[in-house]
């Protein structure tokens, strides 16, 4: 049986890397950190986690689920203060989306579309 630890990083294609460091760096807020890789790309560090954007000169084609984005390949956070994320991710002009489930989380796309899952932290 093959036991996992913990999660490591996740890695996302971009076409754009100026682009989605803005986003990621700026409007995220994510601490990029230094990578030891010749291609092009920008890594960030998430407490124990990190976030790996990897330059791809086009995406994949896939069928995204227009009306719950939370049904497509997605990256989720859980964050302090979902109802200051939803002010600041609109203040950006990013399209978000409430949680089909009912629950407190947002999700909003980068620059090329990705998900991203924007959970309200919970008290424990």
């Amino acid at each position: 049986m093959i036991m996992i630890v913990k999660p490591l990083h996740t890695a996302i294609n971009v076409t754009n890397l100026e682009r989605s460091e803005y986003f990621y760096g700026q409007i995220l807020g994510l601490s990029k950190i230094e990578r030891p890789m010749s291609f092009p790309g920008t890594w960030y560090q998430v407490g124990d986690y990190q976030i790996h954007l990897i330059v791809a000169s086009q995406l994949p084609e896939n069928e995204p689920k227009h009306e719950k984005w939370g049904r497509n390949p997605h990256i989720a956070f859980s964050v302090s203060d979902l109802d200051a994320v939803k002010q600041h991710l609109l203040h950006y002009n990013l399209p978000i989306q409430a949680s089909a489930s009912g629950r407190p989380a947002i999700f909003t796309k980068d620059p090329d579309g990705n998900v991203i899952e924007l959970s309200q932290a919970s008290g424990d």
